[in-house]
C-alpha cells in the first residue's frame, strides 16, 4: 500500500499534519511530503477538506532471488561499550545454524568506543563488522537502523537475528520495514530446513496455548528476534580466524538527543542473572506462603521466581515472573514448587540447566521437563527440604 496524494487537489492547507501520530507529514518546498515513519494508519486521509489523500494498493515487487544471499548476521547489542551476554548466546546460536547451511556467521556491531570487541569472535563469529561513531555510543533507532539496512541491502545476509530486549525489539522492526522482509518477534526455537535453506522459527501462539513455527519463503533475509537466556553460548571457545573489521558511518541523523544515562539503583534482584531460582505457583494457595519459597531461596543463596498465576492473583511482584509475558531465565537450578507448567511458564524457564519440580497433580505438564519430579504436598516436602539444607550448613 501507499498514501498517495493529488497533487492537483491539495491546497497545502496542513490540516492533515497534526493528525498523524507518527509526525509523518511535513510540507517542505511548497510540496506535502510523506516520511518513512508513516505506517499507513490512514488518520490523515478524512481529514482533507480536499480529499487530496488516499491508502491505495500498490503492486510492489520485493520478492528476491534467495540464492543471491547468504550468510548468518547478528546484531551485538552494546550498552556503554560493554558487549551484552545475549550476544554471545545469539552467536551460539548462529554457530549452530551455519553449520548446517555452511556460511559463515558475521557479528553485527555499532557504537563508538566499545570493549573487547574480539570477544564476539570467540563466541562464534567469523568477522566482526565494528561499525563505528560517536552517534552509535547510546543506541538510537534511527542511526542504527540506516547503517544496519544499509549493509544488508549492499552484502546480503540470509538471515539477521537479533535479542529480543527493548533495543532489539525496536531495531530489529525498523530495519524490516526498511529492507522489505518478514520478522517473528520472541521465538523460542531456530532450526534450518537444510533442503530449502529456510529458518524455522519457533514462537508461542495464541496467548502462549500453542507453538508455531513460522518461515519466511520468498523475501530475504530471514529476521528473527530471540528471548535472551533462550539459547546457550557455546560451551567451548570458536576456534576463529576472523578478524575486527572497522567500518565508518557517516552522515548519521537523529532526531532524538541523548541527554544522559541513569542506571536503577533499586537493590531489587534480576532474576534474570541468578544461577538458582526457587519460583512459587498458585499451589501455594495463598501469598502469605510466600515466604517458604523466600526461605528456601535463601538457604540456596538464590532468588525468589513467580508463575504467572502467582502475579496475577496478587500475590507477588510482577519482577519476579517467569514466563512468556515475564522474564526468560536459564539459571543452573530451576526449583518449581505449586507450578503446573503451562507452556507459557515453560518457554520462559526450560533452557534452565536442571529443573526439580514439586506437585501434587502427577500429571502436571512441569513434569515434562523436569529433571528431579516429586509427587507430593510441596508443604511436606519443602520444609523438610528445608531441615536438611540447615543440616548441610551446620544450621
Amino acid at each position: 500500500m501507499a498514501l498517495r496524494i493529488d497533487r492537483d487537489a491539495c491546497t497545502l492547507c496542513g490540516e492533515c499534519i497534526p493528525v498523524c501520530p507518527f509526525g509523518s507529514l511535513e510540507i517542505r518546498e511548497d510540496k506535502l511530503v510523506v516520511l518513512e515513519t508513516c505506517t499507513l494508519c490512514g488518520a490523515c486521509v478524512p481529514v482533507c477538506p480536499e480529499n487530496a489523500l488516499e491508502v491505495e494498493e500498490v503492486e510492489r515487487d520485493v520478492a528476491c532471488n534467495p540464492d543471491e544471499w547468504r550468510g548468518i548476521w547478528v546484531f551485538a547489542e552494546q550498552r556503554g561499550g560493554e558487549i551484552q551476554s545475549s550476544s554471545a548466546e545469539l552467536l551460539g546460536a548462529a554457530r549452530r545454524l551455519a553449520e548446517k547451511l555452511d556460511v559463515p556467521v558475521t557479528a553485527l556491531l555499532p557504537g563508538a568506543d566499545v570493549k573487547n570487541a574480539s570477544s564476539l569472535l570467540s563466541a562464534g563469529a567469523d568477522e566482526v563488522l565494528f561499525i563505528k561513531n560517536d552517534e552509535l555510543a547510546h543506541f538510537g533507532v534511527e542511526p542504527y537502523s540506516k547503517v544496519i539496512s544499509d549493509l544488508i541491502e549492499e552484502r546480503k545476509p540470509e538471515i539477521v537475528l537479533g535479542a529480543a530486549t527493548f533495543i532489539g525489539r525496536s531495531l530489529l522492526s525498523r530495519i524490516a520495514v526498511k529492507v522489505h522482509a518478514g520478522l517473528t518477534a520472541d521465538c523460542t526455537g531456530l532450526d534450518i530446513d537444510t533442503e530449502k535453506r529456510l529458518l524455522l522459527q519457533t514462537r508461542p501462539a495464541f496467548g502462549g496455548n500453542i507453538m508455531a513455527t513460522i518461515i519466511c519463503p520468498e523475501h530475504r533475509p530471514q529476521m528473527a528476534t530471540v528471548r535472551p537466556k533462550v539459547m546457550k553460548p557455546l560451551e567451548e571457545s570458536y576456534d576463529s580466524s576472523g578478524k575486527v573489521t572497522e567500518l565508518s558511518a557517516d552522515s548519521l541523523s537523529n532526531r532524538v538527543k541523548f541527554l544522559e544515562f541513569v542506571a536503577d539503583d533499586t537493590s531489587q534482584i534480576n532474576i534474570s542473572e541468578a544461577d538458582i531460582i526457587v519460583t512459587g505457583g498458585r499451589g501455594l494457595g495463598d501469598p502469605k506462603n510466600f515466604s517458604l519459597i523466600e526461605e528456601l531461596a535463601d538457604l540456596l543463596g538464590g532468588a525468589v521466581g513467580a508463575s504467572r498465576s502467582a502475579v496475577d492473583a496478587g500475590w507477588i511482584n510482577y519482577s519476579h515472573q517467569v514466563g512468556q509475558t515475564g522474564r526468560t531465565v536459564s539459571p543452573k537450578i530451576y526449583v518449581a514448587l505449586g507450578v503446573s507448567g503451562a507452556i507459557q511458564h515453560l518457554v520462559g524457564m526450560q533452557s534452565s540447566d536442571y529443573i526439580i519440580a514439586v506437585n501434587k497433580d502427577p500429571n502436571a505438564p512441569i513434569f515434562k521437563v523436569a529433571d528431579v519430579g516429586i509427587v507430593g504436598d510441596l508443604f511436606e516436602v519443602v520444609p523438610k527440604l528445608i531441615v536438611e539444607i540447615k543440616k548441610l550448613k551446620g544450621g
